[in-house]
């Protein structure tokens, strides 16, 4: 049986958990930007470490994020209590619905917008990253970049700590093959009007290798402990 899989979005973030690394049966794989990518890349991932008889135990979805203002620092990690595809759903005169508001049956429902974090995966990443922020992390297709966009997905959204590009894809991917999920980010920049001179990447990446030596404990869970799959959504 294989260790951990995480997976980035991009090389760079891939590298920055690898420099951080100390077990070598953690894998780690950039699979790309967005949900829809990073999910499909995943699903190969996983698919392919089964057919070979080396199934994964867990899988994490790691890389930069944007943190919301008051809530983490510029700098700061995070860790997703659950991972929300936080504009999966309509447009309405009375403002958006989430797709679990959409009237769809339980069958085509699926996870709906939210995957939670597997409780043992995410109790031991919280365990070796004690000042780490923990709530929700919204999945985003269009990073947001206005105050008007940004109060209303703090608004719609108060657990919610960083937004990325990502992990609910992820989440689905692992929710398909019954394997623990959980997501760890770095923020690089306050959510808001888009300003690259606000961006502390440099930060984000030193904090992104910091945060990657929690992987190995994390890894090290026993199968027990890592075989449950993530609770489906209320």
């Amino acid at each position: 049986m294989s260790g951990l899989l995480v997976v980035t979005a991009v090389p760079a973030e891939a590298e920055a958990v690898r420099t951080g690394l100390t077990d070598p049966t953690v894998t780690v794989a950039p699979v790309g930007v967005g949900p829809a990518v990073a999910g499909a890349a995943t699903a190969r991932l996983l698919a392919l470490a089964e057919a070979a008889g080396r199934p994964y135990r867990a899988v994490v979805s790691a890389g930069i994020a944007g943190g919301f203002v008051g809530r983490v620092a510029v700098g700061g990690t995070v860790l997703a209590t659950r991972s929300v595809a936080a504009d999966l759903g309509a447009e309405s005169p009375e403002g958006f619905l989430p797709i679990e508001e959409l009237g769809m049956s339980p069958e085509l429902l699926g996870t709906g917008s939210v995957v939670p974090a597997d409780p043992a995966l995410l109790a031991a990443l919280r365990s070796a990253l004690p000042d780490a922020v923990v709530g929700a992390v919204l999945t985003i297709n269009t990073v947001t970049g206005t105050a008007e966009s940004t109060a209303a997905l703090a608004a719609r959204h108060p657990d919610a700590v960083a937004e990325a590009m990502e992990g609910y894809g992820v989440a689905v991917a692992a929710a398909q093959a019954g394997l623990p999920f959980a997501e760890l980010r770095t923020v690089s920049n306050p959510i808001g009007p888009r300003d690259r001179g606000a961006w502390r990447m440099r930060e984000a990446f030193a904090a992104l290798t910091a945060a990657a030596a929690a992987l190995s404990p994390a890894a090290a869970l026993t199968p027990a402990a890592a075989s449950t799959p993530a609770a489906a959504p209320d």
